[in-house]
């Protein structure tokens, strides 16, 4: 009995490591626990987190890109009124609203049936499994894909080209990807690659190299481009966020240190404005709260 027993003390030991390499069970999610969810990894175990505190940006708040607004959201009411519409690339400097943008229309829309599901660069192969669950459902979902760009030899952007558009598998018909990136292909672009460029009865054919990368970009119908602000521009979006913050102050000692904020941050974007602005108001409302 005793080499019973032992017998299965290893077969039980054996089949729980044996349970351990094998890939788990899919849970499907409850998507109706939050607006916002985050696709996340643990081994291998993925899953979509609920986002319960998501960030409170609103249309509103953003300056100097009016256009690039007007734009997203006119694709986005296509997309919740069930007619065409179309994957979005916003390219462009870091710190310039790219981001901020994609919350803001998620916060502008949740009300009428908008989703977004947050998918990391590294995830991007689980792609599949994560729209599996949005065939059936009502709601439209945004798959939102934050600093794209890829390597030459990263291979996980070839998962993003088939949910885009390039597979036999179709993919859900209320899922978008919004996207942004610091580069407009995405890939990074090598002066040689362009030296693979030929003159074809007066037309120009790129190389391989370069029509490999230029062809994902061009699975986003919509490219909205962004710019760094004037100095100008960049002192009304600091102006903005000061009145946001409770403090009316527009002084030229203000200017004068927020142009040097921006200086030192190497660029006028949005993002220093907003930083400047909270460190502006923490410090004054330390000297108030010490006087």
């Amino acid at each position: 009995m005793a080499e019973i027993d032992s017998l299965f003390t290893r077969a039980e030991g054996l089949i729980e490591r044996l349970e351990r390499l094998l890939p788990p069970v899919p849970q499907r999610p409850d998507l109706n626990a939050a607006v916002a969810f985050r696709w996340r990894r643990s081994g291998r175990a993925g899953w979509l987190e609920p986002v319960h505190h998501r960030a409170d940006i609103r249309l509103a708040d953003l300056r100097c890109i009016d256009r690039q607004r007007d734009r997203i959201c006119l694709n986005t009411r296509q997309f919740l009124a069930g007619l065409p519409a179309n994957n979005v690339l916003l390219w462009g400097p870091r710190g310039t609203g790219k981001s901020s943008l994609i919350k803001a229309v998620l916060n502008e829309y949740a009300g009428e049936g908008l989703r977004l599901l947050e998918v990391d660069r590294q995830h991007l192969l689980d792609l599949p499994d994560i729209v599996e669950p949005l065939y059936d459902r009502s709601e439209r979902y945004i798959i939102f894909c934050d600093d794209l760009s890829f390597e030459a030899d990263d291979a996980s952007y070839k998962a993003l080209k088939v949910v885009l558009d390039g597979s036999i598998h179709r993919a859900p018909a209320n899922s978008l990807v919004y996207a942004t990136s610091n580069r407009r292909h995405l890939l990074p672009e090598r002066l040689a690659e362009n030296l693979e460029a030929r003159n074809v009865d007066g037309e120009i054919h790129h190389g391989e190299a370069v029509e490999e990368k230029i062809s994902l970009s061009e699975r986003f119908g919509l490219w909205l481009a962004f710019h760094p602000f004037s100095q100008d521009d960049y002192l009304g979006i600091v102006a903005h966020w000061l009145h946001r913050l409770g403090v009316r102050e527009d002084g030229e000692a203000m200017r004068r240190e927020a142009l040097t904020w921006a200086l030192l941050h190497g660029s006028r974007s949005g993002r220093s404005a907003w930083q400047f602005a909270k460190d502006w108001v923490g410090r004054k409302g330390l000297r108030d709260c010490e006087a």
